[in-house]
Order: C-alpha cells, then sequence, then structure tokens
C-alpha cells in the first residue's frame, strides 16, 4: 500500500513557473514507477509526465515538453514536477500516481497505475 500527497499547487501568471511535489508513504517508493496526470474541468484525465524507478528514464506528453521536468528522490519518498513556461491551458488538477510497470504506451494511461493522490488544483492566469 502506498499513499501519496501532492502539494505545490497554486495560482500563477501565465509564463510562470511552479513546483510540484508528491510525498509516498511506505518502504517500497523506489520499486514504482511514478507519474504525474492531470485533468482540466470537463476533460478526460490526461497523461502528464513519468518517471523510472531510479530517476534515470522520463517521459512526457508532447503538450508540455520542453516546459516540464518530472524527477523523483527516492531517499525522500518524492517525486517533483517542475513547471515552466506556464501557459492557461495547463490549468487543472495535478495528481501522482504509482505504477507497478508497463509498456511504454500503457504507462501513458491511467490505467498502469495502481496508487493515486488526492491532487492538487494549478491554475494559470492570462
Amino acid at each position: 500500500q502506498v499513499q501519496l500527497v501532492e502539494s505545490g499547487g497554486g495560482l500563477v501568471q501565465a509564463g510562470g513557473s511552479l513546483s510540484l511535489s508528491c510525498a509516498a508513504s511506505g518502504r517500497t517508493f523506489s520499486t514504482y514507477i511514478m507519474g504525474w496526470f492531470r485533468q482540466a474541468p470537463g476533460k478526460e484525465r490526461e497523461f502528464v509526465a513519468r518517471v523510472s524507478t531510479g530517476g534515470r528514464n522520463t517521459d512526457y506528453a508532447d503538450s508540455v515538453k520542453g516546459r516540464f521536468t518530472i524527477s523523483r528522490g527516492n531517499a525522500r519518498n518524492t517525486v517533483y514536477l517542475r513547471m515552466s513556461g506556464l501557459k492557461p491551458e495547463d490549468t487543472a488538477v495535478y495528481t501522482c500516481a504509482a505504477s507497478n510497470g508497463g509498456t511504454t504506451d500503457l504507462l501513458t494511461t491511467p490505467y498502469a497505475y495502481r496508487y493515486w493522490g488526492q491532487g492538487t488544483q494549478v491554475t494559470v492566469a492570462s
């Protein structure tokens, strides 16, 4: 069992930056692939980024590539999402999730993730 708690959301102006954190409970954090998803009002949940268990391999949605950076600190049981160049269309509830694994394609979908946080709101003002 893994419990995930996000923090760091808030209101930011377009073009600004924001960093999210996701703290995990338990001693098995380093065995999980970690991902960030987001969901805007009236839209489906969408993949944002993921990071491998050791932190070396990452994957991003095209919409955030070059602007967002995912990383993790296994010693601190935490995964991070650094967001820069924020746009109004980035406004959403951002949620972190933990996965036991899957194919590259599957890991861009919510189906690969077993544990979810409660989410944190990010609002980008134009």
